[in-house]
């Protein structure tokens, strides 16, 4: 955004903000709360709601980049699962600004370690078997095969052509194709739940009550069960040793049956099923961590491009069907050029 339109963006931000009457706002204390990968801001501001001092969080989410609706429909159906996420006190959705309750400041992220880890995963599991065991189709849109089809082919546009140089053959296209086809036969043919689709730790708030506070929940669709799952375990931030790993995945499993979830019957499918849907999502993301660096000037995504793609080797060395992506991964390192990055 330039700097005009940006002091335009803010003045009308603030002219929201003046004609709202409940709760009472403190203009003057607006401030950055963050940003993330996309073209919305957060802001922060102090006001009362008539039981005392509060601060609340303002969304600057532009058009015709950006839209609140699907951020306001989903906040809408999470809080009526019981979920804890943030509740819009205040709209103007033609302009795209968004008055909400504010859920702190304390990310997962923040949090985690071998001591905490376990109980806020265990909350975050709860959460997650709570939403999915009140899924129905045709609330949200379908996230079907096109779709993750879609998210796949960033990989090979953003990753290997953008950020490593690369130009594949046509047989290197054809085994890339055919690992792309056997992923998604097993992901389309999971059972379908509410996905979140960025269910990890910079999205979920350590709360004092309800935890966790879910956020960034705008893009949820109806997908594949263990989407959320395998984002919050094989988190591309937080990385834990396997055994963890499957100890949580396992613990998952179990609540997910007994909640009368339609998980694999064993647990030897379930993880493949889990594993599977890892490296679509894993997959993608090199892709968009490529994009953002490389489109929108936004190196640091880069930094977990490691982690990421440590998730994907190891996936693809355990089944025979993705050992030609492991291949192609060896061959693209080896002959991609060493590049320098300034931004």
């Amino acid at each position: 955004m330039s700097t005009s339109s940006d002091q335009q963006r803010l003045h009308d931000l603030k002219q929201f903000l003046s004609g709202i009457t409940h709760p009472q706002l403190n203009l003057d204390s607006l401030r950055p709360a963050s940003a993330d990968a996309s073209f919305r801001r957060y802001f922060r501001i102090d006001g009362n709601d008539g039981n005392g001092p509060l601060s609340f969080i303002v969304m600057d989410a532009p058009q015709p980049t950006e839209d609140v609706k699907p951020f306001i429909q989903v906040a809408e159906l999470f809080h009526s699962l019981h979920l804890t996420v943030p509740q819009v006190l205040a709209r103007d959705v033609e302009r795209g600004f968004l008055l909400l309750t504010d859920l702190g400041t304390t990310m997962y992220s923040h949090m985690l370690n071998v001591d905490t880890a376990h109980k806020l995963y265990m909350d975050a599991i709860d959460s997650l078997v709570l939403m999915q065991s009140q899924s129905q189709p045709e609330v949200l849109p379908e996230y079907d095969r096109a779709f993750m089809h879609r998210e796949l082919m960033i990989f090979p546009e953003w990753y290997i052509s953008k950020h490593r140089g690369v130009t594949l053959t046509e047989a290197q296209t054809d085994s890339l194709n055919k690992v792309f086809d056997a992923i998604l036969a097993n992901v389309t043919a999971q059972p379908q739940v509410f996905v979140h689709r960025d269910f990890h730790s910079r999205n979920l708030m350590v709360m004092d009550k309800g935890n966790p506070g879910i956020i960034d929940f705008q893009g949820a669709l109806y997908g594949p069960l263990t989407y959320d799952l395998v984002s919050l375990l094989r988190d591309a931030y937080v990385q834990w040793d396997e055994e963890m790993v499957l100890d949580w995945a396992i613990r998952y499993w179990e609540k997910a049956k007994k909640a009368g979830l339609p998980v694999a019957p064993d647990i030897d499918s379930f993880y493949r099923d889990f594993e599977f849907m890892g490296l679509q999502r894993h997959l993608k993301i090199l892709g968009i961590f490529a994009r953002l660096a490389h489109r929108d000037g936004k190196p640091h995504y880069l930094d977990d491009m490691s982690t990421v793609m440590d998730y994907v080797r190891k996936t693809s060395n355990r089944y025979s069907v993705l050992i030609p992506l492991l291949r192609l991964l060896d061959t693209i390192e080896d002959s991609a050029p060493q590049f320098g990055y300034t931004f």
